[in-house]
């Protein structure tokens, strides 16, 4: 039977992305679109100034109108273009679009409430009412509340899916701005307040009919108030509406036999591009050479909840022990510090790239030995599964979508290395257990070769997504 998606959002790959949202929505429409023919899948964000000019030529401009948000009616260009069977709308608005950044900005509030109501007033100007209105994070939220309260018929047989990729970020906002900046009136008040201020993410898990997350485990442990940042009690109160749907990885992009931002192509069946790669990835990083070595690698945010703490506290354990690191990101100036203090102390041992490089990622990815994600809290993850499709093996805390990927390793089963709690000296045992592995060649290449084989791709989650919006539908 013909369904109608649309996903907002305010990032999609390959346009303008900052991170795991842009992979999603730059992913996850095409596999609905390629498992459900009929079905029509479009994907609405804003036209960044980030978006490359040879993206801009390739866009259709379909009209002007104008948004209403509030007092204030604001210019909106609608573009388009098609790609891989999927519709992409961008809405141009230079006053809020054309920054230097995606987000971070000091009035998001309204530069996202603005896109919100952008959204609803697309599906008039290409008289496009899709089925299911499918929104990510707090960015989007406005939108959800803005069809439950404002009465407009014709939204009313819209069904609205609401994503939390990361329950960190909510769009938290003084109470005296609800209808000057976000256009909502005193009905809504009771829906968005929570702790005395605008929740923009609490009100769209009140009004959406159904909230989804990126894995099953997240689904369950942002029910738990020390993993909800509030809003557990909320989210337990709408557990029956909430489910966790894994993510995936795009095996186009993330293909070793064929990307090109990696120096030696491999495959499973033959892995000896992978050697090279890693000879590469050493030269790259000011390595030395150690046939014996390990490299163990992290690319990464540089944010508390990636759990940098751990690997601070044993870094130089892991160097002494005859591994070598590597790692790549950008963040918060005191991990920065750090990781370039302890190379600068461990020459040939330690590598760091203080940079946000995806070309250089996919270097560390393929030459690399193991791929750490000790995460404090991870929604989902995607660098775990990259990792394994490039033969990275995987070691992570048993966490979110980590813990729903990645199984410990036992000589019958399991595809990395995993520990449960939050402590520097567990993840450090495991890190020593791979390595065990490691020195022997035999066990280690089959295990590499093992996750090299397994799905990770979006095909089994766009089923799910397809099953989940029947389910919505009655269909």
């Amino acid at each position: 039977m013909m369904k109608s998606i649309l996903f907002a959002g305010g990032e999609a790959m390959p346009f303008a992305a900052t991170g795991g949202l842009g992979d999603v929505l730059g992913s996850l429409p095409q596999a609905i679109k390629a498992a459900s023919k009929r079905t029509d899948v479009r994907v609405v964000m804003p036209l960044h100034s980030k978006i490359s000019d040879e993206w801009r030529k390739k866009m259709k401009f379909e009209r002007s109108t104008t948004v209403g948000v509030a007092w204030r009616r604001q210019y909106c260009g609608i573009f388009s273009l098609e790609k891989d069977g999927v519709i992409y709308y961008f809405l141009d608005n230079e006053q809020y679009f054309k920054r230097s950044q995606l987000y971070g900005e000091f009035d998001d509030g309204e530069r996202f409430s603005f896109f919100s109501y952008a959204v609803l007033e697309l599906m008039n100007a290409v008289g496009f009412y899709p089925e299911v209105l499918h929104l990510n994070d707090w960015q989007t939220a406005t939108a959800a509340i803005a069809i439950k309260c404002g009465g407009d018929s014709r939204y009313k047989d819209i069904k609205t899916v609401y994503t939390i990729h990361n329950i960190d970020y909510q769009g938290i906002y003084d109470m005296s701005i609800l209808g000057d900046v976000f256009g909502l009136g005193d009905n809504a008040r009771h829906i968005v307040e929570f702790d005395g201020m605008i929740n923009l993410t609490k009100g769209a898990i009140e009004c959406a009919d159904l909230v989804t997350t990126v894995s099953p485990r997240y689904a369950e442990e942002i029910q738990y108030d020390e993993c909800s940042r509030g809003l557990g009690g909320i989210l337990r109160r709408n557990a029956q509406k909430l489910t966790g749907i894994i993510n995936g990885i795009d095996y186009a992009a993330n293909d070793p036999a064929t990307d090109a931002d990696i120096p030696y192509a491999f495959s499973v069946s033959d892995l000896g591009g992978k050697a090279q790669n890693k000879a590469e990835l050493r030269c790259r990083f000011g390595l030395e050479e150690d046939a014996s070595a390990p490299v163990i690698a992290m690319v990464s945010r540089l944010a508390e909840h990636k759990g940098l703490e751990l690997v601070m506290c044993v870094a130089d354990e892991i160097v002494g022990d005859g591994a070598q690191f590597v790692l790549l990101g950008t963040g918060e100036y005191r991990y920065e510090e750090f990781f370039r203090n302890f190379a600068y102390r461990h020459p040939g041992r330690a590598g760091i790239s203080i940079s946000y490089d995806r070309k250089l990622s996919k270097l560390i990815y393929a030459g690399a030995d193991m791929f750490l994600m000790p995460s404090k809290s991870e929604a989902c993850g995607l660098a775990q599964m990259i990792a394994s499709r490039y033969g990275t093996v995987p070691i992570v805390r048993e966490t979110g979508g980590l813990y729903d990927t990645i199984k410990p390793y036992t000589p019958e089963g399991g595809n990395g290395f995993t520990f449960a709690n939050f402590n520097a000296h567990d993840m450090l045992y495991v890190i020593r257990e791979a390595e065990a592995v490691y020195r022997y060649k035999s066990k280690w290449n089959a295990l590499v070769k093992k996750i090299m084989k397994i799905d990770f791709s979006w095909n089994a989650s766009a089923k799910k997504y397809l099953e989940t919006y029947d389910k919505l539908l009655g269909k």
